[in-house]
């Protein structure tokens, strides 16, 4: 018996197996257009009298601002007519009747302010100056025909402060700027403090004398300039609210009294710094704050909005943001973010307590097999915590542990900045490369963000050092965990990402399988030569944070730590994205390191955007870069992609260097 016992048991298991591995097909691909392409809906606002709503959503195409009731937002129109890049930043003015929006040319970052009466449907150029960056310096519901905007018109390293009629576009100076970072203004339009860094990277604040000049208040140390700001003065001007770092780690919310120099602790955490702050948008006092650490959590301050954010936690899943406010305080826009859904927008009535559904920001996304994004603290090697995030294929983790069956091909993708920071929630990278079969991993390596200075801190003068460090422990965890396959780890990322990429193919050449840069820098000695003027009063925090390329200790770690030193140890797969009129990284960050490659007889494959800056804002660019970086990638890895089809369609893209080297890349050039 027992030797017919022992066959039929073994049989029993394979078809358990074979059961076990049909019961989670592949889902569908998701079109890359549903993920990449415009959204529906975006950047949803209340006018600050409620009566009307507004939102991003495309005409022909192209990101536009749309206007309309509050009550019918179905009937709203379009009020701007932008054809080519589309508006990524607006907001009301107090009139009611005007919108405000910023445009640059080509990626350019020489931002212009646009003003829209809906009255009269004219559009004014308030900044009409080529080769000017603009900025909104601020808006007062005191002055709800004028504005304050910064222009580096008379010295391109400095912004002087204008008051701009919106009407008419007159604009008056009202300062000059001596050498300063940035000012903080206040309800009356009075210049309060003005900022500007140290020597050795601190922050000092001044305030005006009686006589017309600039007196002492303030010294923010270095460690702490990245934890320590003024934001805003209560009602009366006579209360300065702070985010401070000082004599702690995490940052907190302070109030100082101007009147008497007593500092008042309002809210703090002891493992994340201040993210969030719902401030009454009249009375000016605080009302609730968040922090961030592995997802946001709000602190009630002021009871009297306690019963609505326990009502609205009812309404639907998700993180809760209120992103706009009525004057009046009766109507709220709300948001609610998930990670594995689209992102909902409610316009909720205070007075009823009723929130009324709108629309999300992708319809076609509603329904899909979207994954679930997982929080979890890997320990780097020296003892810091790396609050990290990380998506896996919805077929692989069929009992939903979090943990898939087998261990999977790995994209680690590296978040900008690098004083930024990677959050929970819906985010299309993720989504597009679990789809096609990887797990996807986001990391808070040391120098991010909303972690306490001293980790921000941990990261100076640590770039392809320490910083990297942090990447490879978090790719060690994953595949200790069995969640990555140790032989197929790609690195993608862009800005300091792009960095992090070229670093990884370079410094550490055999620990990834390929790498996607964009817009990443190649040489920090280069780079830092050619920062935009604007930058220059910032000088000093880059010079203690990454190195000062003004000595000539700090011009040798700069070459120490750049990817374009060791191009020689390139020997994985190399996907380059620029764009050519990038002010922040410039396109001979990309060109230089393309160039040493090919002379070098080391396969690259360069991707050009004519009409790009410091990223891709262009949905048909960012689709075409996407589509390659796809075909790239399956190449490289061995998962599912979609194939190149019209994803070329109205882009402006060019691959001066190796088409041959991504499937399907040349045909689609040829179409």
């Amino acid at each position: 018996m027992k030797r017919i016992i022992i066959p039929c048991l073994l049989v029993l298991a394979l078809v358990a197996a074979l059961i076990s591995s049909c019961a989670a097909p592949e889902p569908e691909l998701i079109p890359r257009e549903v993920l990449f392409g415009n959204p529906d809906k975006s950047f949803v606002r209340l006018s600050p009298d409620g009566t009307k709503i507004s939102y991003r959503a495309p005409v022909n195409d192209v990101m536009n601002v749309w206007v309309g009731s509050a009550n019918d937002p179905t009937a709203a129109e379009p009020v701007t007519d932008d054809t080519n890049r589309g508006i990524r930043i607006y907001f009301w003015a107090y009139t009611n009747e005007h919108i405000l929006y910023l445009q640059d040319q080509a990626g350019d970052e020489n931002w212009r302010v646009y003003s829209v009466s809906l009255n009269t449907g004219e559009t004014i150029d308030l900044t009409p100056v080529e080769g000017v960056q603009a900025r909104i310096q601020a808006v007062s519901p005191k002055f709800p025909n004028e504005i304050l905007i910064a222009l580096n018109d008379r010295v391109p390293q400095l912004h002087d402060l204008y008051r701009v009629n919106m009407d008419t576009g007159k604009r008056t100076l009202i300062l000059e700027n001596e050498g300063f970072l940035a000012f903080v203004i206040d309800d009356d339009y009075d210049v309060r403090f003005a900022m500007r860094l140290t020597p050795d990277g601190g922050n000092e604040i001044l305030s005006p004398t009686e006589e017309g000049g600039w007196g002492p208040f303030m010294d923010i140390p270095m460690e702490d300039i990245l934890t320590t700001s003024p934001v805003w003065f209560d009602k009366t001007g006579k209360i300065l609210y702070m985010i401070d770092s000082r004599g702690r780690d995490t940052s907190a919310l302070f109030a100082l009294d101007l009147e008497t120099d007593e500092q008042t602790l309002i809210a703090e955490d002891p493992k994340a710094d201040l993210s969030d702050v719902m401030i009454h948008p009249m009375e000016k006092n605080v009302e609730a704050v968040a922090f961030t650490y592995e997802r946001k959590h709000w602190q009630i301050l002021d009871e009297s909005i306690a019963e609505d954010l326990a009502y609205l936690r009812t309404v639907a899943d998700g993180d809760v943001e209120v992103t706009s406010r009525t004057l009046d305080d009766r109507y709220w826009m709300v948001v609610y973010l998930m990670d594995n859904g689209p992102v909902r927008y409610y316009r909720y009535d205070r007075e009823a307590q009723e929130a009324q559904f709108l629309f999300t920001h992708r319809g076609e996304l509603e329904g899909l097999p979207l994954a679930k994004m997982h929080p979890v603290v890997i320990e780097s090697r020296d003892g810091l915590n790396l609050v990290s995030y990380y998506t896996l294929p919805m077929e692989s983790d069929s009992d939903g542990d979090g943990y898939p069956a087998k261990p999977l091909p790995m994209v680690l993708y590296v978040h900008g900045g690098p004083w930024s920071r990677d959050n929970w929630g819906y985010n299309s990278i993720h989504q597009w490369l679990a789809n096609r079969g990887y797990a996807v991993m986001s990391v808070n390596f040391r120098s991010s963000t909303g972690f306490g200075k001293a980790f921000i801190n941990a990261g100076n003068l640590e770039w392809g050092r320490k910083m990297h460090d942090d990447l490879l422990d978090a790719v060690d965890w994953a595949i200790q965990e069995g969640v990555a396959d140790p032989e197929q780890v790609a690195i993608m990322g862009g800005s300091y990402g792009g960095y992090a990429t070229l670093v990884g193919l370079t410094f550490t050449p055999e620990r990834f399988a390929c790498g996607v840069d964009i817009v990443g820098i190649s040489n920090l000695v280069t780079w830092m030569e050619t920062i935009p003027p604007y930058w220059a009063p910032q000088i000093e925090l880059f010079a203690t944070r990454i190195g000062d390329h003004r000595t000539e200790e700090g011009r040798a770690l700069l070459t120490e730590r750049s990817p374009l030193t060791y191009v020689d140890r390139i020997q994985r797969p190399l996907l380059i994205g620029q764009g050519a009129n990038d002010p922040r990284v410039p396109q001979a960050e990309a060109d230089q390191i393309v160039q040493a490659m090919q002379e070098r007889g080391i396969a690259v494959t360069y991707v050009l955007y004519p009409d790009e800056g410091h990223g891709f804002a262009r949905p048909e660019n960012t689709l075409s870069f996407f589509a390659i970086a796809e075909a790239f990638l399956a190449e490289c890895l061995g998962e599912r992609y979609e194939p190149l089809g019209d994803d070329f369609e109205g882009s402006s893209i060019t691959v001066p260097v190796g088409t041959e080297e991504v499937p399907g890349l040349t045909e689609a050039l040829l179409q």
